[in-house]
């Protein structure tokens, strides 16, 4: 029978082949249809003002401190007095991201202290100029009632939608369920749609099943 196990030798790779011709096709036809993100999904960033249209950025440089790409530059200026641009005595007055050199690890993100800079769901950035790479404040900066911006044209690789979906301050970072943050509203409210983000819940809560071992309604999964 060796001359038959040599026979069929070549053919045993194959095997792999037939078993995954009929399983259900996972494959999205981008960009046709795209996948759901996570509401934590590191894309295009944004920087935000309060809900009276003020800016958050006080030029403080935190982020582009602990950007390990070194991809922020931010240079901070004094608020005028009769006109101030932040709450603060300070603003951004240079704000500038190198998306081409960005990995999208959301550190800055995780060191603003005001929540001025968060990232959305956009990743489609394709440029044709490198110069096109380098978002600007102008470009970063939302509106006053909070849509955010985009320089590039809306193709069917760049949705621009994506940047408007739910209240415009969609966030890359928030509290996972850690202890300290229970109960504690982690964001502020947004310009557009107002009140805060839904506290950090109990870790009795989020774990919480009923008989069918789904998630409670009202609970995290």
């Amino acid at each position: 029978m060796s001359w038959f196990a040599d026979l069929l030798g070549p053919w045993r790779g194959f095997t792999v082949t037939w078993r995954q011709m009929f399983k259900p096709k996972l494959t999205t036809r981008y960009p046709k249809e795209k996948r759901v993100k996570p509401q934590r999904f590191h894309g295009r960033h944004t920087l935000n003002r309060y809900p009276d249209g003020m800016e958050k950025c006080i030029g403080c440089e935190l982020c582009a401190s602990v950007c390990p790409a070194r991809c922020i530059y931010v240079r901070g200026a004094d608020n005028p007095p009769d006109d101030p641009v932040s709450p603060g005595e300070r603003f951004g007055f240079v704000y500038e991201i190198n998306m081409l050199r960005c990995i999208f690890c959301g550190m800055c993100v995780e060191a603003c202290p005001t929540e001025a800079i968060t990232m959305t769901h956009l990743f489609e950035m394709s440029v044709s100029d490198r110069q096109e790479g380098i978002f600007t404040k102008d470009v970063l900066l939302v509106e006053p009632d909070g849509t955010p911006n985009h320089p590039l044209p809306d193709t069917p690789l760049i949705d621009i939608k994506e940047l408007r979906l739910g209240d415009g301050w969609l966030r890359a970072t928030a509290p996972s369920g850690r202890a300290e943050f229970e109960g504690v509203e982690a964001w502020s409210p947004s310009a557009r749609m107002g009140g805060l983000a839904p506290a950090e819940p109990a870790q009795k809560d989020r774990n919480a099943t009923d008989e069918t071992g789904q998630p409670e309604e009202g609970t995290d999964d």
